[in-house]
C-alpha cells in the first residue's frame, strides 16, 4: 500500500529534524512514560506491549509504564489520551481500530480520531478466529453457520465489545449469509475466554488468547480471518477459504494527544522501530501469529486518515448505533 505524499508530509519532515536537536537538549525523555493499554492484563494485546515497553524502555533509557483501560471497545484508553491537555510526550498509547468507528455511532462521540491524536508509529495486526469449545456440537465453520441461519437469534457469540473489529466482523459475515446471531460483548480476551469456558456462549469470536486453549484440545478453531492461514494452526481455513471474502485483522499503533512536538514525536518513534524489530519482541509477534506491519509516522497519518473515512462509511452501511 503506498501512501500519498502530500505538501503537509513534505513539510514535516524537515521540520522534525530541526525540531529533533531541542529535543535532544531539552533532554526528553528524563523521566518515566506512561503508555496506555486499552485492555484489561492478561490479554494477548496486553502482553504484547508490555514487552514493546519494556524493550523501548531501554532506548528511551526511562521507564515506561502500563496503565490498562479498558473499557468501551478499546476506546476508553484512547479517549483519556485525547482529554490530556500536555502533549509533551510522557503519555501515548495503542490505537485500535475501534477509535475510528466508535465516534460515528454515537451522538455524543468522545474524541475526534483526525483531531485529537498525534500519530506516532503504526505496528502490527492481529489473527483473528472463531473458536467453541471441544464439546460443541458444531465441529466445522459450515455447521455453525448452518444452524444459525436456521435459528435466528439462537447462536450467541462473545467477542471484546460493541463496535470491535470482531463484532464488526461477526455482523458482516451475518449480513453476508443472512443470518442474526446473538452478540454478548465482554472488555477483552480473558473475559471471553471465561465465558466460553463456561457455557455462557456458544462461541468466541476474537484474537489469538484462546490459542492455548486450542492447543490443549479445550477449544476448537473453526475459522481464522487473516490473509493467510495461522501458522500454529496451518490446517484451519481462513475465511476467504470458507467462501467468505472478508479479511479483518484490526491494524493499530501508537499515538499522543493532540499537538505533540514532532521532535518528541520522533525520539519515540524511533525508540518503538527498534522495540518493534528486536528479537524478544518478534518472538511475542511469532506467538501469537501477528505479522510486523511498520509504517512511520507520515505513513502512518496518511493510513489512519484513509482508514477513518473507510470505517465511518461502513458503520453507516451496517446502521450500527450505541444509542
Amino acid at each position: 500500500m503506498t501512501p500519498s505524499f502530500s505538501r503537509r508530509t513534505a513539510l514535516a519532515a524537515p521540520f522534525a529534524s530541526l525540531a529533533a536537536p531541542a529535543v535532544a537538549q531539552s533532554g526528553f525523555p528524563n523521566r518515566s512514560l506512561r503508555f496506555v493499554v486499552p485492555w484489561p492484563a492478561g490479554g494477548s494485546a496486553d502482553t504484547h506491549m508490555r514487552v514493546l515497553a519494556e524493550v523501548a524502555s531501554e532506548q528511551l533509557r526511562q521507564p515506561v509504564v502500563i496503565d490498562n483501560r479498558p473499557g468501551a471497545s478499546g476506546t476508553l484508553g484512547p479517549a483519556s489520551i485525547a482529554q490530556e491537555s500536555r502533549a509533551d510526550g510522557y503519555l501515548f498509547g495503542q490505537m485500535p481500530v475501534s477509535i475510528f468507528r466508535y465516534p460515528a455511532m454515537t451522538r455524543r462521540p468522545p474524541f475526534d480520531p483526525m483531531t485529537d491524536f498525534s500519530w506516532i508509529i503504526h505496528l502490527t495486526g492481529y489473527c483473528f478466529g472463531v473458536v467453541v469449545r471441544a464439546d460443541s456440537r458444531y465441529n466445522t465453520w459450515e455447521e455453525l453457520l448452518d444452524y444459525a441461519k436456521a435459528n435466528p437469534g439462537k447462536v450467541s457469540y462473545g467477542s471484546p465489545g460493541v463496535g470491535s473489529s470482531l463484532h464488526i466482523t461477526m455482523e458482516r459475515i451475518g449480513a453476508d449469509r443472512g443470518i442474526e446471531f446473538l452478540h454478548v460483548p465482554f472488555r477483552g480476551s480473558a473475559e471471553t475466554t471465561q465465558a466460553l469456558l463456561q457455557g455462557s456462549v456458544d462461541c468466541v469470536a476474537d484474537s489469538t488468547g484462546w490459542a492455548p486453549m486450542v492447543q490443549e484440545g479445550r477449544f476448537r478453531l473453526l475459522v481464522v480471518w487473516s490473509e493467510q492461514r495461522a501458522k500454529r494452526f496451518p490446517e484451519v481455513r481462513t475465511l476467504r477459504e470458507a467462501g467468505i471474502d472478508i479479511v479483518s485483522d484490526s491494524p493499530y499503533g501508537l499515538a499522543g494527544p493532540k499537538n505533540m512536538d514532532p521532535g518528541v514525536v520522533r525520539v519515540l518513534h524511533d525508540a518503538m522501530k527498534i522495540a518493534l524489530h528486536d528479537p524478544r519482541h518478534l518472538a511475542v509477534l511469532e506467538r501469537f501469529d501477528m505479522p510486523v506491519r511498520y509504517m512511520d509516522t507520515a505513513t502512518y497519518t496518511a493510513f489512519a486518515e484513509r482508514t477513518n473515512t473507510e470505517e465511518v462509511a461502513m458503520v453507516r452501511r451496517l446502521n450500527l448505533r450505541i444509542d
